[in-house]
């Protein structure tokens, strides 16, 4: 497309996981290397990419409800385009383009990086171009990135999954796992650190299990260990393992290398041995509290938080107490929590036993004011306590309302403070003193004791000089919980098994 396209404007939706996230990095950056540029708020773009989940329910209805919403829009601007890829366009293929025949393109998983082809393809042509492929093209990191953050980024480990959970559909959708070369990896962290960023978090479907086609059964570990040796690079993050393939080396490859972060979010699903072996999950209640009880011998200010399933098909007061039981053991930092519910397409939804929502709802509640009581209890003991925070761009929602600030704390807890008096940065750090702590946030009212600026906030600062290089907009369809905005909330539903 090159320079034709220098005044056409693109938006990216995003629905779902963390991989969704960072697909949409490489659209926008596929987009902006083709000449289009992030559209202002005001007016109508002349492209919009939908990135679709197929997990989240009634993904179907609020993709075709915004489809909908943007007909008159097309109407208006007959050059407009619509694209619509990701899990659900992967699933529903020609249904898209039956059901909203406006749309200009529907292309798969494994071929983002033909967005732009097929765009141009749909415009000569006339007509919606469906292109959906089988198996994995070309790896998204290959492709040109336009980062959501200056200073802290996912990279991408593996893409897909082996698993065959009963739940889960996204392994039929992102295909079988197939991981990076480790020194694919390393090279792509040491040219994000190069560029300003100073905190990293690794992605997969399941990261624990890399190094299965590379046959390392340790080669996650050693992946931390040698990220953990990149000079400039403070935090490194992971999300998500898989209970059944986390190891005693990547325990230790947490414990004694200084900027992995002692925070750790582990999927249980269900508490109950029943039900985990309906769902195919390959461990038992007593395998996950073992780990949990090694991470905590070897880092007892790990925070840990996890995925839970309520009301899974066959699931009975006795099985459900069970997860309760395992939830007050754990004593998780905090739980992305999941009422069940039928996904078309997924060995669950066939199932006999389905739970009526009233039974579901109340167990729901139940699990909920359990955690509840458990995260307030578990950050009240950060009271007292000095943390770095990594200030943050768009975490406080009442910020500018209290004058106050926002960022992550080492182990990823949301920290609001008091702004202090000299300048600072997304992407620097301050140093305070937690004076109160709520269930999902701590506060710390006084001043702040120190303000260290990085080259992570020089990096925001020059990005915010240069506005056409500033990211593309993704707006999420899930709750933001920090920067690179991970989500394990998703995870849990679909890809962090």
């Amino acid at each position: 497309m090159g320079t034709s396209q220098d005044s056409k404007s693109y938006k990216v939706v995003t629905y779902g996981c963390q991989m969704n996230v960072h697909d949409s990095e490489r659209l926008s950056g596929l987009l902006e290397d083709a000449g289009y540029v992030k559209a202002d708020q005001e007016g109508d773009p002349d492209l919009v990419v939908f990135n679709t989940c197929a997990v989240r329910e009634n993904a179907d209805n609020k993709l075709y409800g915004n489809l909908g919403q943007l007909a008159p829009a097309k109407t208006r601007n007959k050059g407009m385009q619509i694209a619509v890829g990701g899990c659900l366009a992967q699933k529903d293929r020609d249904t898209i383009v039956q059901k909203a025949p406006w749309v200009d393109v529907v292309f798969g998983t494994h071929n983002i990086g033909h967005l732009p082809a097929l765009l141009e393809r749909a415009a000569v042509e006339r007509k919606a171009q469906v292109e959906i492929l089988e198996s994995l093209e070309t790896f998204p990191s290959t492709l040109p990135t336009r980062r959501e953050s200056a200073y802290a980024a996912w990279v991408a480990i593996s893409v897909g999954c082996n698993n065959t959970c009963t739940f889960c559909i996204v392994p039929a959708l992102r295909g079988k796992e197939e991981d990076r070369r480790p020194g694919d990896v390393l090279a792509e962290i040491e040219a994000l650190v190069g560029e300003g960023v100073i905190e990293v978090t690794l992605l997969g479907q399941n990261v624990n299990s890399y190094g299965s086609d590379l046959g390392d059964r340790e080669a996650f570990s050693k992946l931390l260990r040698a990220a953990g040796q990149i000079e400039g690079l403070e935090r490194i993050r992971f999300t998500s393992p898989h209970p059944r393939d986390f190891t005693d080396d990547v325990i230790a490859a947490m414990a004694e290398t200084p900027n992995v972060m002692h925070q750790l979010h582990m999927p249980l699903q269900s508490g109950s041995d029943t039900v985990l072996k309906a769902m195919k999950r390959s461990y038992r209640q007593e395998r996950f509290l073992g780990i949990i009880r090694k991470v905590r011998e070897a880092m007892p200010d790990a925070a840990i938080s996890t995925d839970i399933i309520v009301g899974f098909p066959g699931e009975t007061e006795e099985d459900f107490e069970q997860t309760m039981h395992v939830v007050r053991e754990a004593r998780f930092t905090n739980a992305f929590t999941f009422q069940y519910s039928k996904r078309p397409g997924t060995p669950a939804a066939e199932m006999e036993g389905q739970i009526p929502k009233a039974v579901v709802t109340e167990r729901y509640n139940r699990l909920i004011a359990l955690q509840e009581e458990i995260s307030w209890e578990e950050n009240k003991k950060q009271v007292g306590r000095t943390l770095e925070i990594l200030v943050a761009e768009g975490e406080g929602k009442k910020d500018d309302r209290t004058d106050r600030l926002s960022g992550r704390a080492p182990d990823n807890r949301l920290v609001h403070f008091t702004r202090p008096s000299e300048p600072v940065r997304p992407g620097d750090t301050v140093t305070v003193e937690i004076t109160y702590a709520a269930p999902h946030h701590l506060l710390a009212e006084g001043p702040t004791l120190a303000v260290r600026r990085t080259r992570a906030g020089d990096a925001w600062e020059k990005r915010q000089a240069a506005p056409a290089a500033k990211p593309a907009g993704v707006m999420l369809g899930l709750p933001t919980i920090g920067a690179p905005k991970p989500q394990p909330a998703a995870a849990g539903g679909c890809c962090g098994d």
